[in-house]
């Protein structure tokens, strides 16, 4: 039975492999996602996420909160594309939320989707 969860360790909240990450990882843009993957083969798989909704282009806590359970809510139901496809390999991946405009559910998880297409194809 597939995993569905997304427990605290798969959350990318060290201060170091975020600027790691930043520094080290290469990109993308697929709308209405900016995203950043850096990956290092080892024996042993796992994948640490953050997701972001930036102040500068929604103002209000709601809204960003609102995006942020989108954006984790379609994450933890597709990763099992991930999970599945790459299996020797430590993922660290920042998806960044950067259009102005407040999309819905389904352009999300489409983008989710594509986002995780292509980070399964890189690897």
């Amino acid at each position: 039975m597939p995993d569905f969860t997304l427990p605290h360790d798969e959350r990318l909240r060290s201060f170091g492999a975020v600027r790691r990450l930043f520094q080290e990882g290469h990109g993308g843009f697929v709308y209405p996602f900016r995203y950043v993957v850096y990956a290092e083969y080892d024996d042993r798989f796992s994948v640490e996420v953050l997701f972001s909704v930036p102040k500068k282009n929604h103002k209000r806590a709601n809204v960003r909160n609102l995006l942020r359970r989108r954006t984790k809510e379609a994450y933890r139901l597709n990763k099992s594309i991930l999970h599945d496809n790459a299996k020797s390999a430590n993922v660290d991946m920042a998806l960044i939320y950067s259009s102005k405009e407040v999309v819905d559910y389904k352009t999300i998880e489409n983008a989710i989707r594509k986002i995780l297409a292509t980070v399964v194809e890189d690897l």
